[in-house]
């Protein structure tokens, strides 16, 4: 057997960080998600909410592979006149050839120095961004939501809905080209969630009325834990951005964290003020919010602009989920862990953030070695024009989320109810898995625990 030396463009550095980012934020769901959901929720529904999410990245994976990458990430598919392609060229991304060859996104090439790392690099990388896309909207479904259809429609919305708001933006698609800027996937993933999230809570409908009423945590701790796992895994959802392990990386890392802490804690001091007492689900929503907010904005703004936008992510989806959650309309859908509040309304908030705030002198390329390098300059800096485009890019992602998971739910339903029957809404794990959470009863009988167990 005969050593081939390594090719001229391989960074070890790149291709290490990028390896460590994409495994930080599989780790965000799972474990990350699945322990957050499984402790978050009643206890009758602990498996079942922490199974759609392990199972949503599995499937989301072999779909990534076949198609859904290429779809997202290669040659330009069904262009539109003067505005270009929507989505990417359906295809295999399996071959020895695609997966060692220099990582490359073709229409998006000529806006970024060459990559330093290989095509499986950058699969992996953007395959954890797309799985835990829907296993955030499985939140707003939870404790309903029949699994069977859950299975359908992950591998469907990840195919039709998921791939062209990732090449709309990201693949370079109409909306890059335009000019609209998502750092990290505050729109292509949060506000996507969000939106579609929203949308499938209405088409399913509620929980039962005394779930929707009573719905305690069955673990505040086992929720803390996940909470933490997303927390520490942003540092790879974030850093890993920039493509390269460069100085922007770092600085959209340490504005994460940043942005984090004071939306954490500007929620936790409304909840004091307002309710008289600091509660651990507010923190974990105010935490959330701000790693939703700073998604799109990371490496775009400087860090007294991070803790401004942590300011308004604690502050306004802690309005929208206590006051417009209030309202008919929120009451009549059942979002389950408020995703449109914590995702939809952060991601606006984010978004937005990068046309009012971007700071020309924060550098999204930089390789080393090379002189390719992207600023974005926001109104603040004198370009309104961003803002504008940054409000055509969240209304395009919210109209297709909406439209395109209204459309496949409805499709589903021919096949299967999309929602339990009122007999398995009552039982449970029990009766959606034949399995629970917690084995107090050693020898499986009710109520008859064994002694010496």
């Amino acid at each position: 057997m005969s050593l081939v030396p390594s090719p001229s463009w391989l960074n070890t550095g790149d291709n290490a960080w990028q390896l460590t980012s994409a495994t930080l934020v599989g780790l965000m769901s799972v474990p990350g998600l699945v322990v957050l959901y499984g402790g978050i929720v009643k206890k009758k529904w602990a498996i079942n909410s922490a199974f759609m999410a392990f199972y949503a990245f599995a499937v989301v994976l072999i779909v990534w592979m076949l198609w859904a990458y290429n779809m997202s990430f290669g040659k330009p598919w069904l262009n539109v006149g003067k505005l270009g392609a929507f989505i990417g060229h359906p295809g295999q991304i399996t071959s020895a050839w695609n997966e060692e060859k220099q990582a490359i996104i073709p229409s998006a090439a000529g806006g970024m120095p060459p990559l330093g790392y290989g095509m499986a690099t950058l699969v992996y990388f953007q395959f954890v961004f797309a799985a835990i896309t829907p296993i955030i909207l499985a939140g707003s479904v939870l404790g309903r939501m029949n699994f069977k259809a859950w299975m359908i429609f992950v591998p469907l919305w990840t195919t039709f809905v998921y791939t062209i708001g990732a090449y709309s933006l990201w693949g370079g698609g109409w909306l890059g080209s335009l000019g609209v800027v998502d750092y990290s996937g505050g729109y292509v993933i949060h506000l996507a969630a969000a939106a579609s999230g929203f949308t499938a809570a209405a088409v399913i409908g509620p929980r039962l009325k005394r779930d929707r009423e009573v719905f305690p945590p069955n673990s505040l701790l086992i929720t803390l834990v996940g909470a933490g796992l997303l927390w520490l895994g942003w540092s790879g959802f974030n850093g890993g951005d920039p493509y390269f392990a460069n100085a922007d990386a770092g600085a959209a890392v340490l504005n994460t964290h940043l942005t984090t802490a004071v939306s954490l804690l500007v929620w936790l001091m409304l909840d004091v003020f307002t309710f008289g007492k600091p509660s651990v689900l507010g923190a974990v929503n105010g935490m959330i919010a701000g790693l939703v907010a700073i998604t799109p904005a990371a490496g775009y703004i400087n860090g007294l602009e991070a803790i401004i936008l942590g300011i308004f992510s604690g502050a306004l989806p802690w309005l929208t989920w206590n006051k417009l959650g209030k309202t008919k309309l929120f009451a009549k859908v059942d979002d389950t862990l408020g995703v449109i509040h914590t995702h939809g309304v952060a991601a606006l908030i984010g978004g937005l953030g990068v046309g009012v705030m971007a700071d020309p002198k924060m550098v999204e390329y930089l390789a080393t070695g090379k002189d390719s390098a992207v600023s974005i300059t926001g109104w603040y800096f004198g370009n309104f024009h961003q803002l504008v485009l940054q409000f055509y890019g969240a209304a395009f992602i919210i109209v297709l989320n909406v439209v395109g998971t209204f459309i496949l739910l409805k499709l589903i339903g021919l096949v299967v109810p999309l929602r339990m029957d009122d007999e398995m809404l009552a039982m449970g794990d029990e009766a959606a898995h034949g399995e629970e959470a917690y084995a107090i009863f050693a020898d499986g009988a009710r109520g008859v625990p064994v002694m010496g167990d």
